[in-house]
């Protein structure tokens, strides 16, 4: 079958801004384009024109329903989906679908995650159009459904979804970077800022027919036992390898139904373990780029489906090798249009890049422990500090020479920089500023890759909201207090070059702690961390604590991004998702021990006594089998007794204690594993699963 060409089929899945004007009015099309090119508010007088625009579009394309598209707390999404059809009172239907309907919609409330801002009964919630995240059409076989990408808040306005804060976020960061355009005498002329966002989403493919054989998977996305196969990554074979014909394949379909959905899927390869990949695509808007990783991530799932395959997304689910993750590659544009934390051309634009290094500096470091509680989930615990996932310190990676040009901000002597042609600062003293001479440092959490920071931390299976609504946050923070400062100075008569200097000198020595280009997986980094007084948060509980502090409290509420009663319930809803999946995993393990290694393990005993009895008989017994038959027989008596320990804490309230629990029961039934004959063995292997596709 002939393959189309992405320019033929690109975007024709979203109702566009291409689209628009062969369905509206020249005065409507004009009208909601500067609602979505601005973020100004939609108009109310055009939403019944638009509705029905988008209801035509739709039906065009198959579609019968629409729905609010939504991203609840849960961290996936959701949709309640409504026909377009009204009965016409004549013993036929209609089809309508209103302005009403288009901004608003009323998904019951009540069973969605909202941590005490919501009781049970309290069921109403609501959706309100987001007009900047183009609507889509969604197609599952012969069923297509319009999706409305919607905004979800309470009756009394607060925010339960992650999208909400994130668009807060937006604003406040584009409030503080106008304000610090201003004092670099730039004209904004009502521009705003902006946040741009690359992603990179890590997964496994594993052959539906062995993740149908593993409740473990099914239950709980991630392995529960299992023994590291003697060849795994460490040929480093498999890293950009040539891709087998059947992931191809899947590739492929997976690439051409992202790029109807306006998702620009550019890069794909093997990933580091075996059975692991990588999609990647061209950078967007923040809050659009989240929304289309949300749905890779569920086309993900369906593309693999119809190719045979279970597509596994999370952080952790084999022992031994890689986990996933999702490089959150961020950068910031001005009012000017121009991405500020690439080096420009002139020595304006280089002294605000500057700034902006040193306003992430100084953001990154203070709010280091809250930073970490974005990526903070049960499956990221098994991953983060371990096969090539950053640690749970947080620090900061520059660059061998953009390093060297902030030891000398620091300094104010100026000197200069090595090769890979220096650009002029032209503020006082500041030092001259090499271009395009920054490595790349896989082990650091927030590394500056150029033109972006690509903070790795983030789960493979986690929504990119959080982390991204807490970056723009911080560093709106930093720079509000920043030009505070230079503000004042200007007030009371200093240049604004010698105020900046001033400024940029005193941060960098504030917080050049937080800076840090070596290895961080070694244990040394982890002492110099604690040296240095950086927060080392390994477990979930512990990096939550973060969301409650007075200081980011008071931060988050300043910048109207999210309210006191808001964080408190993220933070009884991540805590409460936390522990109710460690309970599911105790449970599943439990499970799965009791019901399948055991007596597999009791059947392989009694075969062994009765192969040694029988040897026994005959007179040619050695200790070899009297040894094997009691090595065995010990590792299933250790099953048995830490799987009595399990069963003692599965449904306890201490979720450290069911994950040593858990541990010690895999360390028996792995043990096992290498013991009893493959072809007797309940469970597929991950020599099975990640090399037999």
């Amino acid at each position: 079958m002939e393959t189309k060409k992405p320019t033929e089929i690109f975007g024709e899945n979203i109702f566009s801004l291409r689209v628009m004007g062969n369905y509206l009015s020249e005065t409507t099309c004009s009208s909601l384009k500067t609602t979505i090119r601005n973020g100004s508010r939609l108009d109310p007088t055009i939403a019944d024109e638009v509705a029905e625009a988008m209801k035509i579009w739709a039906m065009e394309r198959g579609a019968t329903h629409y729905t609010h598209w939504f991203q609840p707390l849960t961290g996936t999404t959701a949709e309640k989906q409504e026909a377009f059809l009204e009965p016409d009172h004549e013993g036929g239907v209609t089809t309508k679908f209103r302005g009403k309907e288009l901004i608003q919609g009323e998904p019951d409330a009540s069973s969605f995650p909202s941590g005490g801002l919501r009781a049970t009964f309290e069921a109403r919630g609501y959706t309100a159009w987001d007009p900047t995240s183009p609507a889509f059409i969604h197609t599952e076989g012969d069923h297509a459904t319009l999706c409305i990408p919607t905004v979800f808040c309470g009756y009394y306005g607060e925010a339960l979804d992650n999208k909400t804060p994130l668009l807060r976020s937006i604003e406040a960061l584009s409030r503080q970077m106008c304000r610090l355009a201003e004092l670099f005498g730039e004209d904004n002329s009502g521009a705003r800022a902006s946040s741009d966002l690359g992603v990179e989403q890590e997964y496994f493919l594993v052959d539906k027919s062995f993740y149908e054989a593993r409740p473990d998977l099914i239950q709980t996305g991630r392995t529960l036992f299992g023994c590291t196969p003697a060849k795994h990554q460490q040929m480093d074979d498999h890293y950009f390898g040539a891709i087998k014909p059947r992931v191809i394949k899947f590739m492929q379909a997976l690439d051409e139904e992202l790029w109807k959905l306006g998702i620009a899927a550019k890069t794909r390869h093997n990933e580091v373990s075996p059975a692991q990949f990588e999609i990647a695509s061209v950078f967007e808007e923040l809050n659009l780029a989240v929304d289309q990783n949300m749905q890779t991530m569920q086309v993900l799932h369906e593309v693999a489906d119809q190719h045979g395959f279970a597509c596994l997304m999370h952080e952790k689910p084999f022992a031994g090798v890689n986990g996933s993750g999702k490089h959150n590659n961020w950068s910031v544009n001005g009012p000017d249009g121009k991405n500020w934390l690439k080096p420009g051309d002139n020595p304006h634009d280089n002294a605000r890049f500057l700034t902006m290094i040193c306003a992430l500096m100084k953001a990154v470091d203070e709010n280091a422990a809250l930073l970490r509680s974005t990526v903070a989930s049960a499956g990221n615990d098994h991953r983060l500090g371990a096969n090539e996932a950053p640690p749970a310190i947080v620090s900061m990676y520059l660059g061998e020479q953009l390093s060297k040009v902030i030891a000398q901000l620091e300094s104010g002597k100026p000197s200069g920089a090595e090769a890979g042609g220096i650009l002029k600062i032209g503020v006082t003293s500041l030092p001259e500023l090499p271009r395009d001479t920054t490595d790349r440092n896989r082990t650091s959490p927030f590394a500056f890759t150029g033109t972006k920071f690509e903070f790795r931390a983030v789960g493979s299976n986690m929504s990119c909201a959080p982390a991204n609504t807490i970056l723009n946050t911080i560093v709106a923070d930093a720079l509000d207090q920043m030009s505070g400062t230079i503000e004042a100075a200007v007030a009371e008569g200093e240049d604004f070059n010698t105020a900046l200097q001033a400024l940029l000198s005193s941060l960098v020595k504030a917080h050049k702690r937080i800076l840090f280009d070596g290895d961080n997986y070694t244990g040394a980094w982890k002492e110099e961390a604690a040296r240095r007084g950086l927060p080392n948060l390994v477990s979930t509980p512990e990096a939550l604590g973060a969301l409650l502090t007075p200081k980011n409290i008071a931060m988050l509420d300043r910048h109207g991004v999210l309210s006191e009663r808001e964080l408190h319930s993220r933070h009884e809803v991540y805590t409460e998702a936390y522990e109710q999946i460690v309970t599911i995993e105790a449970n599943c393990a439990a499970r799965i021990a009791r019901t399948m290694i055991l007596p597999v393990a009791f059947d392989y005993v009694r075969e062994l006594a009765e192969t040694v009895s029988g040897l026994k008989t005959v007179g040619i017994c050695g200790d070899g089998a009297e040894a094997s038959l009691k090595t065995v027989a010990g590792s299933t008596n250790e099953l048995a007794a830490e799987l009595a320990k399990l069963d003692g804490v599965c449904n306890g309230e201490d979720a450290g204690v069911k994950l040593e629990a858990m541990n010690a029961v895999r360390g028996a039934v792995d043990a096992l594993e290498l013991m009893v004959p493959s072809e007797a063995w309940p469970l597929p292997t991950y020599c099975d699963m990640m090399f037999l596709s």
